[in-house]
């Protein structure tokens, strides 16, 4: 039996009938359309689905979309304004973060969510947070540059 699920996701209220064993993730992708969340592992090991519910990182392949209700959601498709990518984003794409793409949205979410908690991270933050995100085309040096880049670009940008 369907349950009908109130939350916002990317500042848009959404209503939502969902079975019970429906995924936040299958909610996002196929019934919304918003397919910059990735399907990887299904099983929480490598974070390609990687969304921030209410304030923090989580797993969606891992959080039934009956969980969300009521839930704050952002994904990637979120995360840029007006048309101007995001620091992170840009950041990733300026130091070559970005290979295949199919981690980089759980990575960018994961690295806004460290900066939201902490706006001035070491490097050993910066790897913590993203530990959780799997990539297989990168060293992740590259990744945890851009992380690092993006925190001072946020930081000039507040001092502004």
């Amino acid at each position: 039996m369907k349950s009908l699920i109130q939350l916002t996701i990317n500042g848009q209220p959404v209503e939502a009938a969902v079975d019970p064993n429906r995924t936040l993730l299958q909610l996002l992708r196929e019934d919304l359309g918003l397919t910059g969340t990735k399907h990887g592992c299904g099983l929480g090991d490598c974070g390609a689905c990687t969304v921030i519910l209410d304030g923090r990182p989580v797993n969606s392949c891992l959080v039934l979309a009956i969980q969300a209700n009521g839930s704050e959601v952002l994904t990637i498709e979120g995360l840029a304004e007006n048309g101007k990518l995001h620091p992170i984003q840009q950041a990733f794409v300026d130091k070559g973060a970005i290979q295949c793409g199919f981690c980089s949205p759980g990575m960018i979410l994961s690295a806004k969510a460290l900066l939201d908690a902490n706006p001035k991270p070491s490097e050993h933050d910066i790897r913590m947070a993203l530990s959780g995100n799997l990539c297989r085309c990168t060293g992740y040096q590259k990744i945890v540059d851009a992380v690092g880049e993006a925190a001072e670009a946020i930081q000039r940008m507040e001092v502004s």
